[in-house]
């Protein structure tokens, strides 16, 4: 059975996924009414719906009473400071995000904040397009997160799916493939680019299939040498080659009754593949070096990234074979094809190896996702979950700057990290160093060009400057077209 906090959280994903998305609504609570009103101001101008208490009594109240996208808390409160009152406040609201307000932003505050759940830190004076920018991610993160536990819960009330993630339009008519295919015993070949999630389709094929109780047994087999294949598996007789020092089952065997899933299929030489052929034909096979048959019941789902019929053309692969295994095909589509996924996968990829790291997921900044968005992604769902796990590991903020990303998705070619080069720096002086870099890489990219630089970053052109003079950037002069 979950635990209570587990219900809680679920019951108000569902009800945020089930109301009409408007203006996100952010509670503010401090002390300071110059601070709440100005706080309001900005807000308010920025189309945000926003409340305010002045004590923490009066907060709990309105979160009890209401549900918010986002929530600004003052560290000192008189009475019961921020960080005591956030275990209640997220026992009220459990995904609420909260970025703690201070005018005392060490990094024992800034660490004691996040481990009792605060999404992030800003410290007074605040820069308003900064405070807007971590308010925009934080919310978006939540939403991006209740988007896919909504899209779970559906996809397990209609299918069993398990860690598939996606809404596009070729992901929407590949789960109704699914479903319609899993019922039936036909052999299914699942094409698609290497990443894109081959085996996480077996799996779903398998788990809506009547023989989802019996064994699902996935080999690679370009993994296993050629000379092993055959008795990995059909199994061996005792003796049947020198190392055979006892009789040993084979894969076909152990997946009796259930599937078999033949990963990189398309690998597999010529004579071994005239073995694959009779099976499938005669649901029958001996052990290598045995001479009795043993007649099995075996679904067979077979994935290749390669061309199956330019390999025929080849002579590299059985056109015999070729049509066995092409009873079904599920065509898997790549990344760059269903890029609107992307902020949804992150957001299931985050929180796995955050809640795999104990720590808490931190949430894309607008220009990380940008980088993502523009990225063509040659490893597919693969290389988006390693990255995700890269930023987990490397962030030390609750926010995932396009600087903790992979070179080879903003070509950053920086050789040691920041906390290497400024090991006494604070967490403010560090994201400003990021930030500045950021600012930098996209003015070269831009050849200088400020107007530019200032629409990829959706911000007014007065407000880049701003932030140049502030942080010190160095602008090159822009080179004449």
């Amino acid at each position: 059975m979950p635990e209570t906090s587990e219900l809680a959280a679920d019951a108000l994903a569902q009800k945020s996924a089930a109301r009409v998305v408007g203006n996100p609504r952010i509670l503010i609570i401090d002390d300071e009414t110059a601070i709440r009103e100005s706080l309001e101001t900005l807000l308010t101008l920025e189309g945000f719906t926003v409340s305010a208490a002045g004590d923490g009594s009066s907060g709990l109240e309105l979160l009890a009473r209401n549900e918010y996208d986002l929530l600004l808390l003052d560290l000192a409160l008189p009475g019961e400071s921020g960080i005591d009152l956030l275990p209640r406040i997220l026992e009220l609201q459990p995904s609420l995000p909260v970025i703690m307000i201070t005018a005392f932003g060490t990094v024992g505050n800034v660490v004691e904040a996040i481990r009792a759940g605060a999404e992030n830190f800003v410290q007074k004076p605040w820069d308003n397009e900064k405070l807007l920018a971590d308010i925009r991610a934080a919310i978006g993160k939540r939403r991006a997160e209740e988007e896919v536990v909504q899209l779970k819960r559906t996809l397990k009330q209609r299918y069993n799916f398990s860690n598939i993630v996606g809404k596009s339009e070729p992901m929407l008519r590949l789960f109704d493939l699914i479903a319609q295919v899993a019922p039936s015993r036909s052999t299914v070949l699942i094409q698609g680019e290497s990443g894109t999630g081959k085996e996480l389709i077996a799996k779903a094929l398998h788990a809506n299939s009547p023989r989802r109780d019996r064994p699902f047994v996935p080999v690679n087999t370009g993994a296993v040498p050629s000379d092993l294949l055959e008795s990995t598996l059909f199994g061996h007789v005792k003796g049947a080659f020198t190392s055979a020092i006892s009789a040993k089952k084979g894969l076909f065997e152990i997946a009796n009754g259930g599937t078999l899933f033949l990963d990189e299929i398309g690998t597999m030489s010529i004579d071994m593949q005239a073995k694959i052929l009779r099976v499938l034909q005669d649901r029958r096979f001996m052990h290598l070096g045995g001479v009795q048959e043993i007649q099995v019941d075996v679904r067979i789902i077979a994935a290749t990234n390669v061309n199956l019929q330019e390999a025929v053309r080849q002579g590299r692969f059985r056109e015999d074979l070729f049509y066995r295994l092409n009873v079904i095909t599920l065509e898997l589509p790549p990344l760059r094809s269903r890029k609107e996924d992307i902020p949804m996968l992150a957001a299931h990829f985050l929180k796995f190896y955050a809640d795999e790291n104990d720590t808490v997921a931190p949430s894309l900044s607008p220009e990380a996702l940008r980088v993502m968005m523009d990225y063509e992604w040659p490893g597919n769902v693969r290389e988006l979950e390693n990255s995700m796990e890269r930023g987990v590991v490397l962030s030390t903020s609750s926010t995932i700057t396009p600087d903790l990303l992979p070179a080879q998705l903003t070509g950053a070619t920086y050789s040691t990290s920041l906390l290497e080069q400024q090991p006494n720096a604070s967490l403010f002086d560090l994201m400003e160093e990021i930030e500045r870099r950021i600012i930098a890489d996209r003015l070269e990219r831009c050849h200088w060009n400020q107007t530019e630089a200032a629409e990829y970053f959706k911000i007014p052109l007065s407000t880049l400057n701003q932030k140049i003079k502030r942080l010190n950037v160095e602008v090159k002069k822009r080179a004449k077209d």
